[in-house]
């Protein structure tokens, strides 16, 4: 074997064994846990509640598998990456949005379905996070991109169907605008509810009520 043939070889066993982790198995065809398992279910859920309650920055593989009661090794037996964990994290919390919204929209009140969902702390709190962890990991920006692109098709079809209904003008009061309208105004109250600033709030709460009750009336009480 030439000089040049032997540092060829070397070079690519170093490859090899930096790549390999524990068992064998290279970092590219190591075996990944199940996607049904319940410890992958728990790890991700140990992921939202940190995400929730500290922010996205505090998701780092050991304080995950502390949140879980899992050893950290755990994390990249599930996920090769953390990428790979949040990836997850925000298909199943869109899967999950997604079957709220169709179940609000199948409601029989669906204007005010649509509110309390849009207006639920935990939804707009966990959006927010989302959107400044997607400002610095590209591929997370384009999966919550398609699924919002996705979930606001899906709104502005219904609310058109539900206005026009309601006998509501359709250049006065666009369905995309409506739509894109009430998840703006929840998302600025659950921010700066969330800072303790209430100005201004149970003024405009009174007003979306005011048109709620203009195209979805509540029904009457039934209290005597």
């Amino acid at each position: 074997m030439s000089h040049g043939s032997r540092l060829v070889s070397r070079v690519v066993g170093q490859v090899e064994r930096r790549a390999r982790i524990p068992g064998g198995m290279t970092a590219t065809n190591r075996r990944i846990g199940a996607e049904d398992s319940a410890t992958r279910t728990a790890l991700l859920d140990a992921a939202l509640a940190l995400m929730v309650e500290e922010g996205y920055a505090a998701v780092t593989s050991r304080r995950v598998a502390a949140k879980a009661g899992l050893k950290p090794q755990l994390v990249h037996y599930y996920f090769r990456t953390m990428d790979d964990l949040f990836l997850a994290l925000v298909r199943r919390g869109a899967e999950h949005n997604l079957a709220r919204q169709t179940r609000a929209l199948a409601s029989p009140q669906p204007l005010r379905a649509l509110w309390a969902f849009a207006t639920d702390p935990t939804v707009t709190v966990m959006s927010t996070e989302l959107a400044a962890l997607a400002n610095h990991r590209k591929a997370i920006q384009a999966e919550i991109g398609a699924y919002a692109e996705q979930f606001r098709r899906l709104e502005t079809d219904a609310l058109a169907k539900i206005l026009e209904a309601q006998g509501a003008d359709p250049d006065e009061l666009p369905a995309a605008a409506v739509s894109v309208l009430v998840t703006s105004v929840a998302r600025v109250l659950a921010l700066e509810e969330a800072l303790g600033m209430t100005t201004g709030h149970s003024e405009m709460r009174a007003l979306v009520e005011r048109y709620l009750d203009r195209y979805e009336p509540s029904p009457p009480s039934t209290k005597g």
